[in-house]
């Protein structure tokens, strides 16, 4: 029987060209590889993310593609793109889920864990 997988990972970072502490917006870069770990080709259409800051405020983001892309994995190819987002507090989290999809129009979730989006010097 054939499995469809997608396994995500993020890396961030930090943009303070972008934030403005004195405004209460922090910026942050992230990352995410996906990468197709099952062993069919499938696609990824859309994307949901679940954004909290400090103060335990929400935002939720929903969209079809990512970066303008739907791209098609075959079993064992990634994709990589980097994207940002905003928060009101010098750090909080995100976490989502990407919606895909086999070549046989069976949807499948590929979920993104939790990651941090904190200032180094908000750690200390």
């Amino acid at each position: 029987m054939a499995h469809p997988e997608f396994t995500c990972s993020v890396s961030v970072q930090h943009l303070p060209a972008q934030s403005d502490p004195k405004q209460q917006l922090y910026a942050f870069a992230y990352t995410v590889t996906i990468r197709n770990t099952g062993d069919i080709m499938a696609q990824l259409v859309a994307r949901h993310w679940i954004i909290t800051d400090a103060e335990d405020h929400r935002q939720e983001v929903r969209g079809l593609a990512v970066v303008g892309h739907q791209p098609v994995l075959k079993p064992g190819e990634h994709f990589e793109y980097t994207s940002w987002t905003r928060i009101a507090t010098p750090h909080g989290t995100m976490r989502g889920t990407f919606l895909c999809m086999t070549d046989d129009a069976e949807p499948f979730d590929a979920p993104v864990p939790e990651f941090a989006l904190t200032l180094a010097s908000a750690l200390h």
